[in-house]
């Protein structure tokens, strides 16, 4: 299962990548290439969120198995997508970057999504599981404040139609209302205080 679950995640690459080979990304490729890979680290971002809902709902523990996996590929996606605005939009003006960080509030929001989604990528291992402890699952937290980020992304780069943007947030309001919802129906249980 793991062996598909790579294939499917490489596909949108393959795709395109054959589009390039083709010449079929329409007349502003670099634009096809950006929104694709933009589009793929959204919603393997969002279904990376869904891996735990979806073990609540059906009882079995497979979906976390391919939590790890699904996420490290919306992170692969998320550079894609910013590797292609760095060195094909901006072809190699790099210092530009940090002009249209403090001018266009949609670079903004993604840039640091990605930057937040760089240390849960190195700490993918069980080796910084095993390092961090409790802090793991703590710094992993950022994952939600990643998806709010980079749904805010999509939603303002889009001018007119909003529909795809506001589906995915959709999705992602459910997502963490579900989290929600279980957390304040099973609050943890806080350890007893010392001397008590």
């Amino acid at each position: 299962m793991k062996a598909a679950a790579h294939v499917l995640a490489l596909w949108p690459l393959a795709s395109l990548v054959r589009g390039v080979i083709q010449d079929s990304l329409g007349a502003d490729p670099v634009a096809a290439i950006t929104h694709a890979t933009g589009d793929w680290a959204l919603r393997l971002l969002l279904l990376c969120l869904a891996m735990t809902p979806l073990r609540r709902v059906l009882g079995q523990p497979w979906p976390i198995r391919f939590r790890r996996l699904i996420g490290l590929y919306a992170f692969f996606y998320a550079c894609l997508h910013l590797a292609t605005y760095l060195v094909l939009d901006l072809q190699g003006y790099w210092m530009q970057i940090f002009d249209d960080i403090v001018k266009r509030p949609y670079i903004t929001v993604g840039f640091t999504a990605w930057l937040l989604l760089l240390p849960l990528a190195l700490t993918s291992t069980r080796g910084w599981m095993r390092r961090l402890g409790r802090h793991w699952g703590r710094l992993h937290r950022l994952v939600y404040a990643v998806g709010v980020l980079a749904v805010l992304h999509y939603l303002w780069l889009v001018k007119s139609d909003l529909r795809e943007p506001l589906m995915y947030a959709g999705i992602l309001a459910l997502l963490l209302g579900l989290r929600l919802w279980w957390r304040l129906r099973h609050p943890p249980v806080q350890p007893p205080m010392r001397g008590a």
